[in-house]
């Protein structure tokens, strides 16, 4: 037993590969180059030795932790990490007594605070007289505005700087890397196609520990290749990607059968039919409001704005059975039923939002443009945002042609394509005419 222990003691501990690839230079650190090019700010803070205060604000896994180290080793500076979410008082104490000792001996600390925004007002004041005195450099880390979640205080105490989301194209590198690298997953010998390595810089949505994380698993899930490699497939990307899916399970097939065709019948303009597939359900014990949820589905996905009142009228049935119950609740879904199954119609919106939905999806956390953010606060004021915002309504006729409201990287796209029925032509003619403006101011 004691040489069976002895064995184990000398296994390396598990590192998940996210933190085995944590750079710790500057030059192996990937994104943010507006703030760590050769003309970035931090990049020339750091090389001038120039060393500050600051708070680092951006989504997970934008390399906020990893820059605090960075800088610690650059610096030569004691590096002292509290996590906001597991710190208290005794941990801060503790933290600033070792960063008076470090002080006493001629060194510099770094205090990096992990979820700044987690710590309450007097938590965050503790701080303020060691940056103050010298004592410590201050570096926090949020995913949080910190406008509105750090105090003023702090605040003006420290630079602010907004880390982005990777773009694909730096996430792909860094899974590049690594699979080449031997504290990665270089004696591994995975093998895995271009367009797989795409997709998962793809679904990693800007998320660089999320992309490492990933391609562990999937590196895990690899099959056995001819050319004794380990092959990562489509397959096993998209199944460590997959998102659970909750499955409403009402019934059985007839069930479901039964529902498809009243949705199809209202669609295809019969309401005869409409009202036979509604009485079978009704008749076969089927709960009347799950078909009140359904219609009010369909007023939106089939009708939409060539005829809005059907949407309307679809709530004000559902909400008549909730009063009124079985049976005389059932007559008013019949009659939005009929109502649907012979109004104009339009899957006009349900096609643009599924087109606005892939685009998102596909496109990850595009910046909203600095022209259309909110600037509730002076550190956004001064940031940029809501600088040269037109405001529509004190253009002619409220419409600010040629203004552009889609991230910058995307270009404008048109998604809602109005049909030639009911209301909706009105609102196609309008959109025609509005269009063609902005196209007129763009050129």
């Amino acid at each position: 037993m004691a040489d069976l222990l002895t064995t184990a003691s000398h296994h390396t501990p598990y590192r998940p590969l996210a933190d085995r690839m944590r750079p710790v230079s500057l030059d192996d650190f990937y994104g943010q180059q507006h703030m760590l090019d050769e003309k970035g700010v931090l990049r020339q803070a750091l090389e001038a030795g120039s060393l500050h205060s600051m708070v680092f604000w951006g989504p997970p896994g934008t390399g906020k932790t990893t820059l605090a180290r960075i800088i610690a080793h650059y610096s030569d500076a004691a590096f002292i990490s509290l996590s906001a979410v597991f710190s208290g008082v005794k941990d801060i104490r503790a933290a600033i007594e070792q960063a008076k000792q470090h002080r006493a001996e001629g060194r510099l600390t770094i205090l990096f605070v992990d979820e700044v925004h987690r710590f309450n007002k007097s938590q965050q004041d503790a701080f303020l007289p060691y940056i103050e005195d010298g004592t410590l450099y201050f570096i926090g880390a949020t995913t949080e505005n910190p406008s509105f979640e750090l105090n003023n205080a702090l605040l003006s105490r420290v630079k602010t700087y907004v880390l982005k989301s990777l773009p694909p194209e730096e996430i792909k590198r860094l899974l590049q890397r690594a699979l080449q690298h031997e504290a990665g997953l270089a004696n591994d010998h995975i093998d895995i196609e271009d367009s797989e390595l795409d997709a998962l810089a793809q679904i990693a949505d800007g998320d660089a520990r999320r992309a490492l994380n990933f391609l562990e698993i999937a590196a895990d899930l690899a099959e056995p290749a001819d050319n004794g490699q380990r092959l990562i497939t489509r397959a096993i990307v998209q199944e460590v990607s997959a998102q659970s899916l909750r499955r409403f399970d009402k019934g059985g097939d007839a069930f479901y059968e039964q529902i498809s065709a009243l949705h199809k019948s209202v669609r295809g303009s019969n309401p005869d039919a409409s009202l036979y597939w509604f009485a079978r359900m009704i008749d076969g014990g089927c709960d009347p409001l799950y078909v009140a949820r359904r219609v009010v589905r369909i007023a939106s996905e089939d009708i939409g704005n060539a005829d809005p009142r059907g949407l309307q009228l679809a709530l004000d049935a559902w909400q008549t059975y909730e009063r009124l119950g079985s049976p005389e609740g059932e007559l008013a879904i019949a009659q939005a039923i009929v109502y649907l199954a012979s109004t104009a119609k339009s899957n006009a919106v349900y096609m643009a939002w599924n087109e606005a939905l892939a685009d998102a999806r596909q496109s990850g956390s595009l910046e909203v443009p600095m022209h259309i953010r909110n600037a509730p606060t002076g550190l956004m004021k001064d940031m940029g945002y809501g600088e040269n915002y037109r405001y529509a309504h004190n253009e002619a006729e409220a419409f600010a042609a040629g203004e552009t409201y889609f991230p910058e990287t995307m270009g404008e796209r048109v998604y809602y394509q109005p049909v030639e029925r009911g209301l909706e032509l009105k609102i196609k003619e309008k959109l025609e005419r509005l269009r063609a403006k902005n196209n007129v101011s763009r050129k």
